[in-house]
């Protein structure tokens, strides 16, 4: 439930134009001092790094379904990007102590849970998964991002860097609703289905977590209050919407 599909982003994250406070301010060394929020930083990159490994799995399987060469190289191109995001996330993990393996393991279930639930049943159905589907846990991450250390933030902004699907799944999905505009409303309904389950999942995966559930509500460095949980997540399907309108469907 991660990507790195951001087309237009342009209002669709909080602002960060305000000189940074608290552990926003701080780097790895000084916010790490915290057992908590150490911890809660474990949880979190773990649960990237696992996205991103299930996101090089789910393209390289999608690119099996890909009607020409052309768009199986896209794919395969695609899925090497989200690899090498999961290296770095790895290696990260790693540098900092910690066994990947066994920071990725509490989230397996959860993503699993979700790739089962969302199984994509041709070609156009996989395109709009990765556009929207794995777009919304990433704006959840980039919101949780401008509120951590500064190490911490630079990674995991650019581990959500684009890797082109965005696009790719906007140009395709549109050229299938121009061919046969009775595709549209079977995947509008799809992306509705993807919608509710990327957020249950996430909301279970952080209710699971002690420490990354502290963090995110204010216990841990910078975290949400609820008022802002709720500006969050309309921000969350502000953008949501957005996606839609770029492929053509209705949200």
């Amino acid at each position: 439930m991660t990507s790195s599909d951001k087309p237009d982003r342009a209002g669709d994250t909080p602002d960060t134009s305000a000189a940074p406070t608290g552990v926003a301010a701080m780097d790895w060394a000084a916010a790490s001092a915290d057992p908590q929020y150490r911890a809660a930083i474990v949880d979190l990159l773990g649960a990237l790094a696992y996205g991103e490994l299930a996101a090089f799995e789910r393209l390289a399987d999608d690119a099996k379904l890909a009607p020409t060469l052309d768009d199986k190289a896209e794919l395969a191109k695609m899925a090497s990007a989200e690899f090498h995001h999961f290296e770095r996330l790895r290696d990260r993990l790693a540098g900092i102590g910690e066994e990947p393996t066994v920071a990725m393991e509490p989230f397996v279930a959860a993503y699993e849970g979700f790739h089962k639930q969302t199984a994509p049943s041709d070609w156009l159905e996989g395109l709009v998964k990765a556009y929207v589907g794995d777009s919304i846990a990433s704006d959840f991450y980039r919101e949780v991002a401008v509120r951590l250390d500064s190490d911490t933030r630079a990674l995991v902004l650019t581990v959500l860097d684009d890797t082109g699907h965005g696009g790719f799944a906007v140009e395709k999905v549109r050229a299938a609703i121009d061919a046969d505009p009775r595709v549209g409303g079977r995947l509008a309904l799809w992306a509705r289905r993807l919608m509710g389950e990327a957020l249950s999942q996430s909301q279970r995966v952080v209710a699971d977590r002690d420490a990354l559930s502290t963090m995110l509500v204010g216990g841990v460095a910078d975290g949400f209050d609820l008022a802002e949980v709720g500006r969050m997540f309309s921000r969350i399907t502000e953008a949501h919407t957005k996606r839609m309108a770029a492929l053509g469907l209705a949200a």
